[in-house]
């Protein structure tokens, strides 16, 4: 009777053990980041930014770089700032991972966008897209699981994310996509 009921106990406390696992296992797999607010991010001067501050207003998400043959977009993309600064936020997110284009410091950096194309507009520590480690903001970006919409790839300098007014992943631009092309302004406009 005693090894019966230790046997029993013991098939109890593991069948209890299997039930609580599973559930912790796959919320430890699965992440279910949906919302680009509860990505961490940090200023280029290296101060933590919540992405939150902008509720309410569509993001637009580029990763730049100094010396592309696109890096004139950042004239326009100042211009689209201003423009529509009620309901858009326009933010830079350095990059040099795309024929090391974007050398710089983040001194370097500001310095440059700000004298040769008077941005005003936030420009986030230098990140990682094809390098490892991936910046966490563009696995959000690129990862199908995390944003919720689609995995989109990278390919250059000054591609383009729009985010909408609360934080969910809207659409994903290449670098030939200007800041003021008819589709993302109309994307822009969408109430």
């Amino acid at each position: 009777m005693y090894n019966a009921m230790r046997l029993f106990l013991f098939s109890l406390i593991a069948l209890v053990a299997c039930t609580n696992a599973t559930p912790h296992q796959e919320t430890m797999t699965r992440d279910t980041t949906k919302t680009v607010y509860d990505v961490k991010v940090k200023s280029l001067d290296g101060k933590p930014v919540d992405l939150s501050q902008y509720k309410g207003k569509k993001i637009l998400i580029v990763n730049t770089a100094s010396e592309c043959g696109y890096t004139p977009q950042y004239e326009d993309l100042e211009k689209l700032s201003e423009q529509y600064k009620d309901k858009l936020v326009v933010i830079g997110f350095p990059c040099n991972d795309f024929g090391g284009q974007e050398p710089g410091t983040a001194e370097d950096i500001q310095k440059f966008c700000t004298g040769k194309y008077n941005v005003t507009f936030p420009l986030m520590e230098k990140v990682n897209i094809k390098t490892e480690p991936v910046s966490p903001i563009y696995q959000w970006l690129t990862t199908k699981e995390k944003n919720g919409v689609e995995d989109a790839d990278v390919k250059w300098n000054f591609n383009k994310f729009l985010i909408d007014e609360n934080g969910h992943y809207v659409a994903h631009y290449l670098s030939k996509v200007k800041p003021f092309d008819d589709e993302l302004i109309a994307a822009i406009n969408k109430q």
